[in-house]
């Protein structure tokens, strides 16, 4: 039995129990940008991203997306003996491609075998109908489970300002409507370190995902790259970092007051290596996540604990509430 069990809903259980058996992550790095970064919205991307986006641990995008899937498999089938897997579209913005490639894309990746699911992985302002129409179409020819990741990091509208984000929250539910309109399932990434944000805001994180309904969520540590403007703010002492004891503070309050229906997929981020100022606490992510699983049952905590604010929550406590 999974460490995990009882304490919050993990990503590897709800595979094993929808499939039967352990499903495996093909990283495919498309050649692309962001509208944050070519001054469709902005310019210079998020200030903690660097050139890499988010696919440090893909393979080139050289390669085409048969190559890529092809050698990710080979190494979990030798590894790890994997039957199983899922096509998991990563480095940056994979809807902000001109819709027939995204269309030729979707369409490569899902007539690869043994293939169970494909995820996207995108921001909420590169979300709209056409796009989710080709993926509904795909869908009807192979029955694959397809979810799409939106990168929100925080609810706090000032901080996404701050971080340059490119959106605001409102392009977040925006996004998230549409999808589920399409039956999708999403998954929501955050950061519950950013420096300008405190437990008011890793509450309203969990309460908002939860009132949406949201499907899955991966938390990750906030980690600097030299050679970004979030690495020079750092080396110029403009901000702190929290220590790991109130990372492992914040996450599980995140989780208590989380929905206990959502599914979590990752409790901190890997984070790159090499050119850092900080990553992790220089701490493994495994001992993060064995931290964060033995404080929460030192506490008694478990997700959901403190779930208990939607569906009229006031209502609850009123004198006529008591009378019925």
């Amino acid at each position: 039995m999974a460490e995990s069990r009882n304490l919050y809903r993990s990503y590897a259980e709800h595979l094993q129990e929808k499939y039967g058996e352990k499903i495996y992550k093909l990283p495919v790095n498309l050649p692309g940008t962001c509208p944050n970064r070519d001054g469709t919205v902005g310019y210079g991307g998020c200030i903690f991203c660097d050139e890499a986006g988010a696919g440090f641990e893909c393979l080139p995008n050289t390669l085409s997306i048969s190559r890529q899937i092809a050698q990710n498999k080979e190494f979990f089938k030798k590894r790890f003996n994997a039957k199983k897997f899922i096509a998991y579209f990563q480095a940056f913005t994979n809807t902000y491609l001109g819709l027939e490639d995204f269309k030729a894309n979707m369409l490569t990746a899902s007539q690869e075998e043994d293939l169970v699911g494909i995820s996207i992985s995108t921001r909420p302002d590169c979300i709209n109908e056409d796009y989710l129409a080709v993926l509904s179409d795909l869908q009807k020819e192979r029955p694959l489970d397809i979810n799409i990741e939106l990168g929100l990091q925080t609810v706090n509208y000032r901080t996404l300002k701050k971080i340059n984000r490119g959106h605001t929250l409102a392009e977040f539910v925006d996004a998230v409507l549409r999808i589920k309109k399409y039956g999708f399932p999403i998954c929501v990434h955050l950061i519950l370190n950013l420096p300008w944000d405190d437990e008011f805001d890793v509450i309203e994180n969990a309460k908002l995902l939860s009132a949406l309904e949201i499907e899955y969520v991966k938390l990750h540590s906030l980690y600097i790259v030299k050679d970004t403007v979030l690495g020079r703010m750092y080396a110029q002492g403009e901000f702190t970092i929290i220590s790991l004891e109130e990372y492992v503070e914040r996450v599980i309050l995140f989780l208590e007051y989380l929905s206990p229906e959502i599914v979590i997929q990752r409790l901190v981020g890997k984070g790159p290596q090499g050119n850092m100022y900080f990553c992790n606490w220089d701490t493994s992510w495994w001992k993060i996540k064995a931290l964060i699983e033995e404080e929460m049952r030192e506490m008694g905590s478990f997700q959901g604990k403190k779930f208990n604010y939607l569906n009229g929550s006031a209502l609850r406590n009123t004198v006529l509430a008591k009378r019925i």
